[in-house]
């Protein structure tokens, strides 16, 4: 179902997304959110599934001068991966120096985020497991098409998107690099991910840190 309604909020949105994907509960799944917007996703559909909730930390590389329009992404790792919005990149065309430095200050704060949300924890062992990966929305592609490809790296037995909302042109992109695309919201015309919420507001470092505990907490009590 494609409603076009707009979603109550992040969480509202979690468990909307939880009820499509309770198939998977004896699957032993586990979510991958990305930060910090998808976190308030993520954690419901993790609690619904009874179901481990970590992080995949991807940061979008904004165009000169409009720094919410991306044109591609990077993602943290031991190996960190820089991937391109090629439509965004021909549109743009941004001098090479700026790909550069704006790559360096987005693994920067990458980096801050990662020390703050999860220290030295890495992304858990995903091989052959069901990977549930969790955004708030998707506009361009380019922060989750990033995390796709990395998590593909891990070799998951079956990887899985679900994302609140997102607009048709880039749900065909994304398609290909998952086994299986779920999304509550597919509006044409799109305009902004904010923009199908009723209740869109920042989330904070703050937030992400108590839900990742909580979490844990829940995790640590089901053992």
């Amino acid at each position: 179902m494609n409603t076009l309604s707009p979603l109550a909020d992040r969480r509202s949105a979690g468990c909307q997304l939880a009820t499509r994907l309770g198939h998977l509960r004896d699957s032993d799944p586990i979510v991958l959110a990305l930060p910090r917007g998808g976190v308030p996703v993520g954690y419901e559909i993790a609690r619904a599934l009874d179901a481990e909730l970590g992080l995949v930390m991807v940061r979008k590389l904004g165009a000169p001068g409009h720094p919410k329009f991306a044109i591609g992404a990077v993602i943290d790792g031991d190996d960190p991966q820089v991937v391109f919005n090629e439509d965004a990149m021909r549109i743009v065309a941004p001098a090479p120096d700026y790909v550069k430095e704006e790559a360096g200050r987005q693994l920067i704060e990458l980096e801050r985020r990662r020390h703050a949300y999860i220290g030295e924890k890495r992304i858990p062992q995903l091989g052959e497991r069901t990977v549930i990966l969790v955004d708030d929305g998707v506009a361009t592609g380019s922060t989750v098409t990033a995390a796709l490809r990395a998590i593909r790296r891990h070799d998951p037995g079956r990887l899985i998107l679900a994302v609140p909302v997102a607009p048709p042109d880039t749900l065909e992109k994304l398609r290909p690099l998952c086994d299986d695309l779920v999304v509550l919201a597919i509006p044409q015309p799109f305009y902004t991910v904010g923009h199908h919420y009723r209740d869109f507001r920042q989330v904070n470092d703050r937030e992400v840190i108590d839900l990742l505990a909580a979490a844990e907490k829940r995790e640590a009590a089901n053992d």
